[in-house]
């Protein structure tokens, strides 16, 4: 019987959400090609990764999955989840920021540097999150399922329902923004 059925469930569950805004995105990123930048998607678009994708997601992921993994498997986890994903989680932080900036720049000036520099970050989001939750669901949330004691997952599983119970509130703003982003 699996022991991290409701977390790895959850989680690769944000993942299709958060694939289908990276789908979303890179629709807008053609715009672009066309010389039009919707400046009100790519800002909502950065509400939606701060609050939902980085802000919820990947905050489950550090603060209960990888945290047990860290704690109770050695090397292999240091190297899989310190080396991996909390870098690429670092990496797309950096690419949100850069975007942020130039949305904030092409606003003032409308210079097609400007909007290459917004195609650049936006699909290197894109290209990353799409490899990244690829990862997870088909090497390291098994890795986690196969490697971790039964106590430990039990502890992971108890966490993550707190958790998914806490953040049921902001759900509805979740949907709000979705649907603002045409998702």
């Amino acid at each position: 019987m699996e022991k991290l059925k409701f977390t790895i469930q959850y989680l690769e569950e944000e993942h299709k959400e958060i694939i289908a805004f990276c789908d979303k995105m890179e629709e807008k990123c053609l715009e672009i090609l066309e010389n039009e930048v919707d400046v009100e998607f790519f800002t909502n678009a950065i509400s939606f990764i701060r609050k939902y994708a980085d802000g919820l997601h990947h905050k489950k992921e550090e603060d209960i999955l990888f945290a047990a993994m860290l704690e109770n498997l050695g090397p292999v986890a240091e190297k899989v989840v310190r080396g991996g994903m909390l870098v690429e989680h670092q990496m797309a932080r950096g690419y949100v920021m850069e975007l942020e900036n130039n949305i904030n720049a092409f606003k003032e000036s409308k210079e097609d540097l400007t909007k290459l520099r917004i195609l650049t970050n936006a699909m290197a989001y894109v290209e990353l999150l799409r490899n990244h939750a690829e990862k997870e669901n088909k090497t390291v949330y098994p890795f986690a399922e196969k490697s971790l004691a039964d106590n430990i997952k039990l502890e992971v599983e108890r966490q993550m329902r707190e958790r998914v119970t806490e953040e049921e509130k902001s759900l509805e703003d979740k949907k709000e923004i979705m649907e603002k982003l045409g998702i």
